[in-house]
């Protein structure tokens, strides 16, 4: 039911080692620290637009651009032909595909982007998996994080399953658009060719080709009885 397949396309991952045998696609990022760990060789391929701090456990791909401004901490494992933006944040445990945007003022820490992402405005993303072609409007948040800090549930119609995460945003099936200022909140699972409308807050289960729309009750008053300076 929620197998790294049914969400995810695994040839648009340069990465595929990370779900084999996962009974969860969630199980993933339990992985990456120690699958960083035993893989990464660091280097710089791409090219560096002035003087970006890129640290000594950071691999970056043939054709991609860091601009200055840039902080790339790792272990951040960058493919290639991708566009990291001034002021993105690249903390630790950070896996990027190819052909990826990581846009201004964007963190991310712990989580796996597949190829084609587009994490461009304002943005976080934390223990999080973005699958390919996904597309964050500014603003979105992933919240990877519950107010009492206890494990993370995934809620479905036949009750919780646990994780065994104190820590785990979102996952985020292929080709799936996330609307401006949207919130994301901590153990959601949405499906494949998904739209979230802006300005929506959602927890839970999403399936695949769905759509979540924001009704708003607006009341427009004149101005004629404001005093205006």
């Amino acid at each position: 039911m929620f197998a790294p397949g049914d969400f995810l396309d695994l040839e648009h991952t340069a990465h595929p080692k990370l779900f084999e045998n996962q009974n969860y696609v969630w199980d993933a990022l339990k992985q990456i620290a120690s699958y960083l760990q035993f893989r990464l060789k660091p280097g710089v391929l791409g090219e560096l637009m002035g003087k970006p701090f890129v640290s000594n456990h950071v691999f970056v791909g043939k054709g991609t651009i860091v601009e200055q401004g840039t902080v790339l901490k790792g272990p951040a494992w960058i493919g290639e032909n991708c566009r990291i933006r001034s002021g993105c944040y690249v903390r630790e445990n950070v896996i990027v595909g190819n052909g990826v945007v990581m846009g201004n003022s964007c963190e991310f820490k712990n989580c796996i982007l597949f190829d084609d992402v587009q994490v461009p405005h304002f943005n976080y993303v934390g223990d999080s998996i973005l699958g390919h072609h996904t597309h964050l409007g500014a603003g979105v948040i992933l919240s990877n994080v519950k107010l009492d800090h206890s494990e993370i549930a995934v809620s479905t119609p036949d009750g919780d399953i646990p994780t065994g995460l104190r820590k785990f945003g979102a996952i985020v099936g292929d080709r799936t658009e996330i609307g401006c200022n949207a919130v994301i909140n901590p153990g959601s699972v949405i499906g494949r060719d998904c739209m979230i409308y802006p300005g929506v807050i959602f927890r839970g289960v999403l399936s695949h080709g769905s759509m979540v729309k924001l009704r708003q009750d607006l009341q427009v008053l004149s101005r004629r009885n404001i005093g205006l300076a």
